[in-house]
Formats: structure tokens, C-alpha cells, sequence
């Protein structure tokens, strides 16, 4: 109760804290956005291969996207030391994260984060068969679709049919893992704590004129209805995703990535 307690009231000095000092938190804004590039490329490519060759070598470059992200991830700090996939503090806490370390929040905060990358590290080997079994039902018709897309069409693939199975089987085994660490907990009650106590007060108020005026009020922490294992789960395939995307990109496009006689035929230039 006591601990539950502290992250509350960091919470509620977060919100104060921005009230009466916006010049120290927009500083901290401004040091800590992240830069976003999201943009794919486009790679056509047309051939006169059979179709089974191009089903089969599709197969085995996705499989090999799939081993490359399961063993990745899985390895010990997995996501955790890998920038791409880390997962970090769920946004509304994110918001708030430098006046919450000010406040002497560090340890409460890498507790959530390590924890967190460690529940998706631990739940990524058991995924590999979801994965083949959506690219073994994969039909010829798929195969060319994903050949003749963008550099992450199958990844595409495997988000329309993956997602659902990932989820179901991931779920469960990052709320057994964050049971180990309580700060999970403390993010639930701090984030019912924020929504039932301060956001009408927070985004209702002259706070939020104020942090319009100097264009953070996106920065101003908020609640969610997204609870920690959903968060953790929807990271952790997000970053399967990308790790994948990254494997096939590489097949796609380096003939050192194209280690077979099936991959440098379909893939080869």
C-alpha cells in the first residue's frame, strides 16, 4: 500500500509539477521525443518463375524471418537491449517520466521497463509455430501478392493472420511473468488513481490552457484503457513484427541475406 501510495502521489506531483513549472518539463519534452520515419518503399518485382518455386522460396525466407526474430528475442535481454523492439513506460506514464525520475521515481521506473522487456523476452520461442503454421497454409496466391509488394508484405501477411493466435498465446504468459514483479500493479492503481482522482482536473483545467499555449499539452500524462498485459502483449508481437520486416527486407534486397539456391532465385536480381 505504501508503495502503491508513492507512484500515486509522483503521479499527482507529475500533474502539479507541469502546472507551475512548464518551461523545466517542455525541456524535458524537447530532449526526449523520439523521431519517427515510417515510411516503406515500394519494390516490385516480376518474374517468370513457377508459381511453386515462388511459394516455396517465399516459405523459407519467412521461415527464416521467423527463426531470426524468435532467437533474437529470446535471447537474454532480448528486447531489452535491442532499440527497435524495447519496449518502454506505457505512454501515459512515459509522458510524465522525467518529472516522475525527478521526483525519485528511477527505480520504480526501470522496474517496470525491465520487467516488462523480460515478459516478452521470455513468451517470443514460444510463437515460432504460430508463425508456421500461418505461413504453411500460405496459398500460391499470397506468395504472389507478397512478391510483387512493398519490403514488408508478408509481414502484412502474418499481421492479418497471426494476430489473434499471437495475442491468445502470449497473453497468459506475460501476466504470469509480470506477477513477479509488483510494480505491474502499481501501474494499474496509479493509472485508475489518475483517471478516477486528476484527468478531469488535469484536462479541464487552466493547466491544459497553459500547456496549449506552449505547445506540449500532448505531453500532459493521462490515463489508459489499456491495461499492462495488454500493453506488454501488443509490444511484444509488434516487436516480432519488426524483426521479421527486417529479416525479409534483408532477403529482399542482399544477395549475402540470399543463402540458398531456392532464395537467390526468387530473390536474386
Amino acid at each position: 500500500m505504501k508503495k502503491t501510495t508513492i507512484i500515486a502521489t509522483l503521479l499527482l506531483t507529475s500533474s502539479l509539477s507541469f502546472a507551475f513549472d512548464l518551461n523545466s518539463l517542455t525541456k524535458g519534452v524537447i530532449d526526449n521525443v523520439t523521431k519517427q520515419s515510417s515510411e516503406s518503399t515500394t519494390t516490385a518485382k516480376t518474374t517468370n518463375l513457377s508459381e511453386s518455386t515462388v511459394n516455396s522460396g517465399l516459405k523459407e525466407a519467412l521461415k527464416k524471418g521467423v527463426s531470426y526474430a524468435v532467437s533474437t528475442l529470446g535471447a537474454q535481454n532480448g528486447y531489452l537491449n535491442n532499440s527497435l523492439v524495447k519496449i518502454p513506460l506505457p505512454e501515459n506514464l512515459a509522458k510524465a517520466e522525467t518529472l516522475i525520475r525527478k521526483a525519485g521515481g528511477d527505480k520504480m521506473a526501470d522496474d517496470l521497463i525491465n520487467s516488462m522487456n523480460t515478459a516478452a523476452t521470455k513468451a517470443a520461442p514460444k510463437t515460432a509455430e504460430i508463425f508456421v503454421q500461418a505461413i504453411d497454409k500460405m496459398s500460391i496466391e499470397d506468395a504472389k501478392k507478397i512478391l510483387g509488394g512493398t519490403e514488408n508484405a508478408a509481414t502484412d501477411y502474418f499481421k492479418a493472420n497471426t494476430t489473434e493466435s499471437l495475442k491468445k498465446l502470449i497473453t497468459p504468459l506475460i501476466q504470469e511473468t509480470m506477477k513477479q514483479n509488483q510494480v505491474a500493479t502499481y501501474y494499474d492503481t496509479a493509472n485508475s488513481f489518475y483517471k478516477t482522482n486528476l484527468k478531469d482536473t488535469v484536462q479541464n483545467s487552466s493547466v491544459m490552457g497553459l500547456a496549449k499555449n506552449f505547445g506540449v499539452d500532448s505531453y500532459i500524462p493521462g490515463s489508459s484503457d489499456e491495461n499492462i498485459d495488454e500493453f506488454v502483449t501488443n509490444k511484444a508481437i509488434d516487436g516480432l513484427f519488426k524483426m521479421i520486416a527486417q529479416k525479409e527486407a534483408e532477403i529482399r534486397t542482399s544477395p549475402v541475406a540470399q543463402t540458398t539456391s531456392l532464395l537467390q532465385k526468387v530473390f536474386g536480381n
